[in-house]
């Protein structure tokens, strides 16, 4: 072990010392990425660690937005089991940071995380000194991991997530992974199929619970009917104008929905399409081409400015945060990443506000999602822009059907409720080796 742990911090230490300089400089001319740079090599400052207040100190790591949702979650449930613990929430990406500081406010300190370069994970764990450190979903990074262990860090895996795709990789480096995964003590998964991905990788079963998936434990109080009131004001839906909701919208599906709704259009020329794309670099690009095909287009944006109205039939979403209240108003929603080999997006979000869910035949990321749409037949897969276009516009043309699976759709959320709860619990116990 001890040969490829030092090969992969050669490895890290000579493209670090390549790409890192350029990329310091970068951020300098461009100004991207500079907000957290001295996080991510681990140095912290001294007003933000002096906010970590309490104990025991727990920090989890979620690294983009969707992991952040988990984190929340978890957090909220283990702020009633460790009402004094500091907790401290780290992210990769900045758009999780920002949905972090906004979500969770004064309940944790919000902060990037370290990249997994030795020096970085060092100066990082050294500083925040934590009592338990916990990764979310994929988040296995081996420094961290071999460095927390080292310094007498308990770990722990929650939410824990092996798709189809991140096991062959895992699987190509095997040895690495095995050796890190070594070091954390408990998992708990999403699903049943994580849990046997995982013990591929060599963990033992008895490490290993199934609790679900967090993430969806917070849509439920989400779906607030006073918020449909005010998404419907604000797009100037009046009367039973239909609305088609794509999103997460990727490659060629922005294509491919606008298409559907050329064909929605021949039976109902009122339908307002609203396109999310996963992809905000996109929305110039999905504009021109909207604009192409002959429909009026506008940014949500440009509703959002003062005196700002919604005329245009389509309206593309070029903000963050905004598409799971969009869903509110949809008579018929797409989920996106699902037509093209991506994986998918999360399509209980959808479910929640009980409407029509369609998706194509790429689920891979949210299997578990899937199987609950499919357990109460909630969910309707298509495998093409075809077949889409036709039970769209079925839907649409049969309102009573699109409420009832819409009912049936709600209800595979509420299968999931309570796993952020197991999960915090798995934490909780972990802190607390003597409870039975």
């Amino acid at each position: 072990m001890n040969i490829v742990y030092k090969a992969y911090n050669f490895l890290l230490t000579g493209i670090f010392f390549i790409f890192f300089p350029p990329f310091w400089l970068y951020t300098r001319l461009t100004g991207r990425y500079r907000d957290g740079i001295n996080q991510r090599l681990g140095f912290y400052p001294k007003s933000l660690v002096n906010r970590i207040s309490g104990a025991p100190k727990i920090w989890l790591h979620a690294a983009s937005v969707g992991e952040v949702s988990a984190a929340v979650a978890i957090i909220e449930s283990l702020k009633r089991l460790v009402p004094h613990g500091a907790i401290i929430l780290s992210t990769t990406t900045e758009h999780g940071q920002a949905l972090a500081r906004d979500k969770l406010r004064s309940k944790a300190t919000c902060l990037y995380a370290p990249i997994d370069f030795l020096v970085s994970v060092r100066k990082a764990l050294s500083t925040i000194r934590p009592d338990i450190l916990v990764c979310l979903e994929t988040e296995i990074w081996p420094n961290w991991l071999f460095e927390a262990r080292r310094m007498g860090v308990r770990l722990a895996l929650v939410n824990g997530r092996i798709s189809v795709r991140s096991i062959k990789g895992y699987l190509k480096i095997r040895c690495l992974i095995r050796e890190a995964l070594r070091q954390v003590e408990s998992f708990s998964m999403i699903r049943e199929e994580d849990a046997q991905r995982l013990m591929m990788l060599g963990v033992p079963r008895e490490k290993i619970v199934v609790n679900g998936n967090a993430k969806y434990d917070l849509l439920l109080p989400m779906a607030d009917m006073s918020i449909k009131d005010n998404i419907e004001k604000f797009y100037n839906l009046n009367g039973n104008v239909p609305v088609f909701v794509a999103g997460s919208t990727r490659g060629t599906e922005h294509e491919i929905v606008v298409d559907v709704y050329g064909k929605i259009l021949e039976t109902l020329p009122e339908t307002l399409l609203i396109i999310a794309p996963r992809h905000l670099e996109k929305v110039r690009h999905i504009k021109d081409m909207v604009i192409r095909r002959g429909f009026s287009c506008q940014f949500k944006t440009d509703i959002d400015k003062p005196g700002g109205i919604r005329t245009a039939s389509v309206v593309i979403m070029d903000t963050i945060g905004d598409l799971q209240s969009t869903y509110s108003i949809a008579s018929v929603v797409f989920c996106g990443g699902s037509l093209e080999p991506l994986g998918g997006q999360n399509i209980l979000e959808a479910a929640v506000w009980g409407k029509p869910v369609f998706y194509g035949p790429s689920m891979d990321d949210f299997l578990d999602a899937k199987a609950l749409l499919d357990k109460t037949g909630g969910g309707i897969q298509v495998k093409d822009g075809r077949e889409l276009a036709e039970r769209a516009l079925y839907y649409l043309t049969h309102p009573g059907e699109a409420d009832a699976v819409g009912r049936l759709a709600k209800e595979a959320v509420m299968l999931n409720k309570g796993a952020a709860d197991k999960h915090a619990d798995v934490i909780y116990r972990l802190l607390n080796p003597n409870l039975s």
